[in-house]
């Protein structure tokens, strides 16, 4: 069983730090600052073997370079796009395996967010960065619908108690706009209540699990009649088929 430490950065920013049982090793998943890194590694007696990153934004990879300085380790990265420091380069469909922490991962493609961003799953978790948050998905800076789209039924195929960290807390915004995309969903008001409750504790909402996400995620329902018919309506036209759906709500959330 895998321990997975939340490192809070910047505003929303979560750091993973990925520990297989009592190991004193530490694999790091997008350090986009070295600084609360080094504190909670030094707090827990903990040492990186590896640092992996999704995709190249600089929340996601800003504190490398300094984590280099003080450890030598390598660092995976998505054969796509620039990544500081990186000495492997992964696409999808590689697998990867960290003898120093007992760990292996199987790489997904998931464009959309950016053109080359990545995924890594493995002991039922999935390392997502921005490509899908708990009851949202990333903005498409550098993909299309489509590509996004289809990156997310990549995700649906995982088994549904598959365990899912995202980068961002943006979970209680996210369920306020799939509220109005489905005000009768009763799940999504449950979800509501209970992520309103570890918030005013000040605990994470992440991880979230994917069966959690099939209900309460507009963005994987896009074959959803209650959700398509919300699109519609938005749109102001008709809409054809899931990918229309699917960038019709898109559209709506970069402005909500």
């Amino acid at each position: 069983m895998l321990e997975v430490i939340p490192v809070s950065a910047f505003h929303d920013n979560y750091i993973w730090l990925i520990r297989p049982g009592d190991s004193s090793k530490v694999a790091i998943v997008d350090p986009g600052d070295a600084g609360p890194v080094l504190v909670a590694l030094a707090d827990a007696g903990l040492s990186p073997g590896a640092i992996l990153i999704t995709h190249h934004h600089g929340d996601h990879v800003g504190g490398v370079r300094q984590l280099l300085d003080h450890y030598q380790v390598p660092v995976y990265g998505p054969a796509r796009e620039s990544i500081p420091g990186r000495t492997h380069a992964l696409k999808g469909g590689d697998s990867i395996e960290l003898p120093d922490l007992g760990l292996s991962f199987r790489i997904l493609d998931v464009p959309g967010h950016t053109a080359g961003h990545i995924a890594y799953y493995g002991h039922g978790c999935l390392f997502i960065g921005d490509t899908l948050f708990m009851s949202g998905c990333g903005r498409l800076f550098e993909g299309t619908a489509r590509q996004m789209y289809d990156s997310l039924q990549k995700l649906l195929a995982l088994p549904d108690d598959t365990r899912i960290f995202c980068a961002h807390e943006y979970t209680q915004a996210n369920l306020r706009f799939a509220h109005a995309v489905e005000p009768d969903n009763a799940a999504i008001t449950e979800r509501m209540a209970s992520s309103e409750a570890l918030r005013q504790q000040n605990h994470p909402t992440v991880p979230g699990t994917l069966a959690v996400e099939r209900e309460t995620n507009p963005f994987l329902r896009a074959d959803q009649a209650t959700v398509a018919a919300a699109a519609e309506k938005f749109a102001g036209h008709a809409l054809h088929n899931p990918v229309e759906v699917f960038a019709a709500i898109r559209s709506w959330k970069d402005g909500f």
